[in-house]
């Protein structure tokens, strides 16, 4: 157990201080956008919406996060990542104190809409500046400390949101959210100003690649859209099995859901440190994580039995693991050839796309053919993902052994 202790300390160590920074706005950001996970139950039970008009303020939220992380993307070439947080943050802040007072079906779908298209601008603004404060040594864990401030952050919101609305109402709700992502904006002014902080010296690259022409990272592109497809089941149509075919209670479900969030906050980091070491490629390691995630659903279709579905969680979870953070680098890396901004935020929407179409699409999967049948197709679709980085792996290595006999 000490050894373990030593090992997860280790893990954090030699990270820049502005990393750090980051993580922590980045954690009060998220923290900060607790109404997000209650957004459904408010506008059914506090605004009475249907089901079907909820779905359709779902999709103005995942149509948000698609501009927004473009935009977003397109801002940070222009005026820096610095300038497009602090946009992010602080309108924000504004909107969600000002989306309480929509109560229209149309006004809470522009009002979504625009939320989370403020919000989402600071995705690619924040991985191009965690590219610029972190080294080739250190990316990956650095992203990784992204990723936990992401997942606590996701994992106190939602707790003291139940707080919030069970003391002060939902009006309190959004109140809160707006003052947190205000906060988030002031820490950053205060403490990662260009004046105070010095990025790590970076290649400039002269004839800068658009995004949209690499053919290379469009591949990735589609494939961590694949990946982020079947991941999201996880959050949608998995507790739903739970609940009807195991027969399991809310609280078990909870439990599940919760050894999630707990395995990547205890073993993720040094799991990163470890791969590190081993001097895999990025597109192997999310190979991996993709077969992974694959094996978690094919285990569904076996049985019921709780060592399987235990089994199953541990799986996805070790796949997200192995994939994510490498996945992250592999971006951040491939956006040395041009516009960072827009490398960074096609990686976001490819996620944002999965919002979009997994949630529904697995529904409707599972209304027509039930369980089984879609967790079969799920398989299938991560397999086309495994071949689209198999692919990509070729092409990355091609481009490299070109690029030595050119030197």
């Amino acid at each position: 157990m000490l050894r373990y202790y030593r090992s997860f300390y280790s893990s954090f160590t030699g990270l820049p201080k502005e990393v750090w920074w980051l993580a922590l706005v980045t954690l009060i950001n998220r923290a900060g956008t607790m109404v997000i996970p209650f957004l459904s139950l408010y506008l059914n039970k506090g605004l009475g919406f249907s089901l079907s008009e909820v779905g359709w303020v779902m999709t103005a939220f995942g149509l948000g996060s698609v501009l927004g992380s473009w935009m977003g993307g397109i801002f940070t070439d222009r005026i820096g990542a610095y300038k497009v947080m602090i946009i992010s943050l602080i309108s924000s802040a504004v909107l969600f104190v000002l989306l309480q007072y929509f109560h229209s079906f149309w006004g809470i779908c522009i009002g979504v809409f625009l939320v989370i298209s403020a919000a989402d601008l600071f995705r690619p603004a924040v991985m191009v500046a965690l590219g610029s404060y972190s080294s080739a040594q250190n990316r990956t864990r650095s992203v990784t400390l992204i990723r936990l401030a992401i997942n606590l952050g996701f994992a106190l919101g939602p707790a003291a949101g139940g707080l919030i609305i069970a003391n002060l109402g939902y009006s309190g709700l959004f109140w809160v959210d707006g003052v947190t992502c205000f906060v988030a904006g002031v820490v950053l002014l205060r403490v990662l100003r260009p004046s105070k902080s010095k990025p790590v010296v970076q290649e400039i690259n002269e004839a800068p690649l658009s995004a949209y022409k690499d053919g290379t990272y469009w591949i990735f592109f589609a494939g961590m859209a694949l990946f982020g497809f079947v991941f999201l089941q996880l959050f949608s149509t998995v507790p739903l099995f739970y609940k009807d075919i195991a027969q399991l209670d809310e609280k078990s479900i909870g439990l599940l859901m919760g050894l999630n969030g707990l395995l990547i906050f205890v073993f993720e980091m040094p799991l990163v440190k470890f791969l590190e070491s081993k001097g895999w490629s990025p597109t192997s390691i999310i190979i991996a994580g993709g077969t992974m995630v694959a094996a978690s659903f094919l285990l569904l279709t076996f049985s019921v039995a709780s060592t399987l579905i235990v089994l199953s969680v541990l799986l996805i979870t070790l796949g997200e693991m192995f994939a994510f953070p490498f996945s992250n680098t592999f971006a951040i890396e491939r956006s040395k050839k041009g516009k960072r901004g827009q490398y960074m935020a096609l990686y976001m929407i490819s996620f944002s796309l999965s919002h979009i179409l997994g949630h529904n699409s697995g529904m409707q999967l599972i209304d027509w053919k039930g369980y089984q049948f879609t967790w079969y197709v799920m398989a299938i679709i991560m397999i086309a993902c495994i071949v689209l980085m198999i692919w990509l792996k070729r092409r990355v290595r091609s481009e490299n052994q070109l690029l030595i006999s050119q030197q």
